[in-house]
């Protein structure tokens, strides 16, 4: 079995002290960076930073907290989860990762998608009605940054680029993009189009049925006579040191968080049967390090996955508690499924 790199997601969810009281959103931004620098002593080979424009998320300018990160840190690579490419500007979202690049020494990552909140869009003066074309011209124009030096472009979204140069360059090499997806056959296609890596969202069900995903991803690089790209899998989860603790400590917070949400969507409440069922055959990754370990090689044998990361915040699980989370996924987890993986 191939290697693979493990790394961590988070929200940046406003999160509480351990006696219930909700941080200041200043707070937890704080705490972030504390997590990604505490990632990046066990070894952890990525955190990305996802990006939300509402209440109960505190992030809404992920680069920002990574270009702190990047100048406390020294080897683990930063980058986001996702940037809602469509509600911003590509030559903005390049110049901010380049300089992120430039800050911790090339390091810098960025996954673009479309989001699965859709916030961002009134919030930036953008119409729900051009979520696709919007996405699709937008990455068309940040391929192009990140594989040429002059860039020439025409589409319907913006005026036409002829021979622009964007800066700061990247100083070696090209800066590293994938394409986020949640579940859509044409994303998929898409990455392969653009010669990008393919992050799958994997957030509900059985990891196994995105196998399809992969396979028509493997197809489509075949076809186009472009050689594989690496396959990512994002997914919630959380350590503590035994399977009991790790359901108990997650499950209030989860709830509140999934029922949030739900809420807005139309979805009935969650049930305990529901969540346990999740950590037992889903996409929760809960409980002991070898439990959590052991999940994330069947995935990576099912899929055949270059990268797994743990989107380990959730609800206003305490600060604390994340940390510890993130100490054993370094120390235990990720040690565990290297031996498992031989």
């Amino acid at each position: 079995m191939k290697h693979i790199e493990l790394g961590l997601d988070t929200f940046g969810d406003v999160t509480s002290s351990l006696d219930g009281v909700p941080l200041t959103h200043a707070q937890v931004l704080r705490n972030v960076v504390d997590e990604a620098v505490l990632a990046d002593e066990l070894g952890i080979d990525f955190i990305g930073i996802g990006e939300h424009h509402r209440a109960d998320f505190a992030v809404s300018a992920p680069e920002v907290l990574l270009a702190a990160a990047a100048v406390r840190t020294s080897r683990i690579r930063l980058g986001s989860a996702v940037t809602v490419l469509s509600s911003d500007d590509p030559i903005r979202v390049f110049q901010r990762f380049s300089t992120i690049n430039a800050l911790s020494n090339g390091r810098a990552e960025v996954i673009l998608g479309r989001g699965s909140f859709t916030e961002s869009f009134p919030l930036f003066g953008y119409a729900l009605r051009d979520y696709e074309s919007l996405f699709e011209e937008k990455l068309e124009i940040f391929s192009a940054l990140i594989s040429e030096t002059a860039v020439n472009w025409k589409g319907t979204i913006r005026p036409p680029l002829v021979n622009q140069q964007v800066f700061p360059p990247i100083e070696s090499g090209s800066l590293r993009a994938w394409i986020g997806v949640g579940g859509s056959p044409e994303s998929v296609v898409r990455a392969a189009r653009y010669n990008l890596p393919l992050m799958l969202a994997i957030i509900g069900g059985d990891p196994t049925r995105f196998v399809p995903y992969v396979d028509l991803s493997k197809r489509a690089y075949e076809q186009l006579k472009l050689p594989m790209q690496p396959i990512g899998v994002h997914s919630p989860g959380y350590v503590a040191e035994t399977d009991e603790q790790a359901r108990e400590e997650l499950w209030p917070d989860y709830k509140r968080m999934r029922d949030r949400i739900g809420a807005e969507r139309g979805w009935p409440p969650m049930e305990r049967s529901e969540f346990l069922q999740e950590i037992q055959h889903g996409s929760l990754y809960v409980g002991a390090p070898e439990t959590v370990a052991r999940k994330i090689v069947a995935t990576a044998k099912a899929l055949g996955n270059d990268r797994f990361d743990l989107k380990y915040s959730a609800g206003a699980l305490p600060h604390e508690k994340l940390m510890r989370c993130i100490e054993l996924y370094g120390t235990k987890v990720a040690p565990m499924v290297r031996d498992m993986l031989g």
